[in-house]
């Protein structure tokens, strides 16, 4: 690990400030994954912001009925919250789905939804990879890509995103709230956060120089059953080959999010539509532009029949 300077921040707005004005730094919540990172020499930041005492740490209802998720909530406190299992439950699913109960105490919402990909190029600094190091190539692509992206990628990444939070968040249509060094606020469409790779894959989000992360707000519940299933190599501490968070309503609507397929947690308005008609039209449309190996093509009859069988018990 390359040494590093270190601070405390006063206010959301002072550690924007601090990490703009500081060439190389890096905000330090939980720090269960730039620790690792750290460590791999992946993520060698000049100066860390410890951001743990700036009071973002609770779940606040929202005026029109939604729920503001602050920065710092711990992932098993959100999982655990009354009114999120009551809710969102697809958001409490998601977040149970991911990594242990240890991790899951010291993450954070804003560092889950910042964590980079596991892709194992990405970790092994012998391979050229685009998002480590920009312009070295990407050694997943035409190396083993069972774990990686068919939809959404570029010919400078094939990686996907981890986060199992950030898929259901995404089909709740949350938005991102953060601090800019200025002090001026902006809210973010989950949509509009992730950035595919294209060209630039070491470019994961939206967020300008020193912005900061300040709370996730979730829209005011739509009712409907909430599923989140997650298929993996085995039964915990795995990332997700396929995950699907749904809603379905009494009438049949609803929306379906994917994860484990793409840069980002993977959405197609046109696919929600489809759902009244099965699987197979809403896989179809989702998955309509995939870009598979020999190694991950199963992916497309993976993410339709876990789809299938999310369908299946929101229909009872």
């Amino acid at each position: 690990m390359k040494s590093f300077t270190y601070e405390r921040a006063q206010s959301p707005a002072d550690a924007a400030a601090a990490a703009a004005r500081t060439e190389g730094a890096k905000f330090i919540a939980g720090g269960t994954n730039l620790l690792d990172l750290m460590k791999l020499e992946i993520e060698t930041p000049t100066h860390l912001i410890d951001v743990n005492a700036l009071a973002l740490d609770k779940i606040e209802a929202t005026p029109d009925g939604g729920l503001r998720i602050g920065a710092l909530v711990r992932n098993t406190d959100l999982a655990a919250d009354a009114r999120v299992r009551r809710d969102y439950a697809v958001l409490s699913r998601a977040l149970l789905a991911g990594a242990s109960g240890q991790l899951r105490n010291k993450a954070t919402t804003a560092g889950n939804l910042l964590q980079r990909t596991r892709c194992p190029y990405f970790y092994d600094t012998n391979q050229p990879c685009n998002k480590r190091l920009p312009g070295s190539g990407c050694a997943a692509i035409g190396g083993f890509s069972r774990q990686h992206a068919i939809v959404g990628t570029s010919k400078a990444c094939i990686a996907t995103h981890p986060s199992d939070m950030a898929v259901a968040m995404r089909v709740l249509d949350a938005t991102v709230d953060t601090v800019q060094p200025d002090g001026k606020t902006r809210s973010i469409a989950l949509d509009d956060f992730y950035r595919l790779p294209g060209e630039t894959p070491h470019i994961e989000t939206t967020l300008t120089k020193g912005e900061l992360i300040t709370a996730v707000t979730l829209p005011k519940p739509v009712g409907g059953t909430q599923i989140y299933r997650k298929v993996r190599d085995r039964a915990s501490y795995a990332f997700a080959l396929v995950s699907v968070a749904a809603i379905v309503q009494r009438d049949g609507s609803g929306r379906v999010a994917m994860g484990g397929v793409a840069h980002r947690p993977w959405h197609v308005a046109a696919a929600d539509s489809e759902i009244p008609r099965g699987a197979r039209a809403v896989t179809a449309r989702l998955l309509a532009d995939a870009a598979t190996t020999h190694e991950n093509a199963f992916k497309v009859k993976l993410a339709e029949r876990t789809l299938a069988a999310v369908l299946a018990k929101a229909k009872g």
